[in-house]
C-alpha cells in the first residue's frame, strides 16, 4: 500500500549514505579524481542495465542530444561541485545547501518553460532559502572523531596536503552543483516525458561526463599530477558511494514513480538532509545542534511545497 512512499525515503537514505562515505575520503582522494571514479562507475553500471532492459531500441538523436547536454550540466559540472562542497563544508552543511535544486528548477522552469508558480510554492522557496540560512548561522560544523557512538576504523593516514576551503567557497560550490543539477533536469524534463528508459538515460548522461573527466588526464595539470595515487580501499569507497547515491537512489526513485504520485515521491526523497543528520550524530559521537536540525527541516518542508504546491 505504502510501497512507492517507502522507496523515495529509501532513496534518500541512499543519498544520505552517498554523502556521509563521500565526507570520509576528506583528505584521502581530490575531489576531481573521486567525481571521474564515480561517474565511470556508474556508467558501466546503468550501461549494463539498459542493455538488460532492451533501453537502447527507438532511441532518437534529439533525445540522445539532449541527455548529453543533460549529463554535462548535472554530471560532470554538478557533481564535481557537489564532492568538492563536501570537502569543504561536510556531508550535513553540503545536503542542505545542495536542497537550492528544488527552488533553482522551479525559477528555470517559470523562465524557460512558462511553468506557473503559485505562492504556495513560493513559501516553499522562503523555506528552503531560511533553513539553508538557519543552519549555516547559527548550525556549527560537527567534527569527524574516530570515538563516536558508531565508531569506525580509520581507512588510511590523510595522504593529501591539507588545503582550507572558507565557508563562502564552500557555499558557492553547493550553489553551483544546486543549478547544475536543476539545469540537467530541465534539459531531460521533455526526453524522460517522452518515454525513455531511465537507465539509458543515465547511462548516456553520465557516458559523455566520464568522457569528459577522462579527457581532463590529458590536460597538463601540475597540481594533479603531483597527487598520490589514492588506495585500493579508498577507491571501493568512493565507487560504492556513487552505485549506492547515484545507481541505487536513482533506481529507486524511479521505482516509485512507477507508482506514486510524482510530488510525494519528490518530497520524501528529499529527505537526505534531515536523514543524514543521525548518521553523522552516529559517525562523530556529537549531536548536531538544534538550528541544524530545525534548518533541515525546514528545507524539507520548503522542498514539500514546491513538489505538491
Amino acid at each position: 500500500m505504502y510501497l512507492s512512499e517507502m522507496l523515495s525515503i529509501g532513496a534518500a537514505l541512499c543519498i544520505a549514505t552517498s554523502g556521509m562515505l563521500a565526507g570520509e575520503l576528506i583528505g584521502r582522494i581530490d575531489a576531481l579524481t573521486l567525481t571521474r571514479l564515480q561517474t565511470v562507475a556508474v556508467t558501466i553500471a546503468t550501461a549494463i542495465a539498459a542493455t538488460a532492459v532492451g533501453g537502447w531500441a527507438g532511441l532518437a538523436p534529439w533525445q540522445a542530444g539532449y541527455l548529453a547536454a543533460s549529463g554535462v550540466f548535472g554530471i560532470f559540472i554538478a557533481s564535481s561541485a557537489y564532492i568538492s562542497s563536501i570537502f569543504a563544508l561536510g556531508p550535513r552543511l553540503a545536503l542542505l545547501v545542495f536542497s537550492l535544486t528544488s527552488p533553482f528548477a522551479l525559477v528555470m522552469g517559470y523562465f524557460f518553460l512558462g511553468e506557473t508558480v503559485g505562492p504556495v510554492k513560493l513559501a516553499g522557496v522562503a523555506l528552503v532559502i531560511s533553513g539553508i540560512v538557519l543552519a549555516i548561522l547559527f548550525g556549527r560544523a560537527a567534527r569527524v572523531q574516530p570515538e563516536g557512538i558508531f565508531p569506525t576504523p580509520p581507512i588510511q593516514a590523510p595522504v593529501l596536503p591539507p588545503r582550507q576551503m572558507t565557508l563562502p567557497v564552500g557555499l558557492a560550490l553547493g550553489l553551483v552543483a544546486a543549478l547544475g543539477q536543476a539545469a540537467g533536469a530541465l534539459v531531460a524534463r521533455p526526453v524522460m516525458a517522452s518515454g525513455v528508459n531511465p537507465f539509458t538515460a543515465m547511462a548516456i548522461r553520465t557516458g559523455v561526463s566520464g568522457a569528459l573527466f577522462l579527457l581532463l588526464l590529458v590536460v597538463p595539470l601540475p597540481a594533479v599530477a603531483k597527487r598520490p595515487r589514492p588506495s585500493a580501499r579508498t577507491i571501493g569507497i568512493g565507487i560504492c558511494g556513487a552505485l549506492i547515491g547515484t545507481g541505487m537512489g536513482m533506481s529507486l526513485i524511479m521505482a516509485a514513480l512507477a507508482g506514486g504520485k510524482v510530488g510525494i515521491v519528490s518530497t520524501l526523497s528529499s529527505l537526505s538532509p534531515v536523514l543524514v543528520l543521525p548518521m553523522v550524530w552516529l559517525r562523530t559521537g556529537h549531536r548536531p545542534p538544534g538550528p541544524a536540525w530545525a534548518g533541515a527541516v525546514l528545507a524539507f518542508a520548503g522542498t514539500s511545497l514546491i513538489a505538491l504546491g
